[in-house]
């Protein structure tokens, strides 16, 4: 802080206020920066992207982790494909899939 005793000199009150209008012509740039619109929207977009950079990684992390539940259940240790569980569910798949192609052609006819 300035020294505000009465013995400074002229010249050393005159540093002190172009000190602090130096300060202050700094602190009105960066306030001038921060309110640009410009500013506002890059912030605005930043959190944006930061969000949706967080949501896709947690759902990244979501599916990957169905994805070895799944594998889990449908694969042994070895790798090998466990036939007691692919079977009945490629059964299904092709009754659903049969199914749908049923009636859709029944709305086309």
């Amino acid at each position: 802080m300035a020294d505000t005793s009465d013995t400074r000199t002229p010249a050393q009150i005159e540093a002190d206020i172009r000190r602090r209008r130096e300060t202050l012509a700094e602190t009105l740039d960066e306030i001038g920066v921060r309110v640009h619109p410009k500013t506002i929207v890059g912030d605005a977009k930043a959190r944006v992207v930061a969000n949706v950079d967080h949501t896709l990684g947690r759902a990244y992390v979501q599916v990957n982790r169905a994805v070895s539940d799944v594998r889990a259940q449908l694969v042994d240790e070895e790798g090998a494909p466990r036939l007691e569980r692919v079977v009945p569910l490629a059964l299904v798949v092709v009754g659903v899939v049969g199914l749908l192609a049923l009636s859709t052609r029944r709305r086309k006819g």
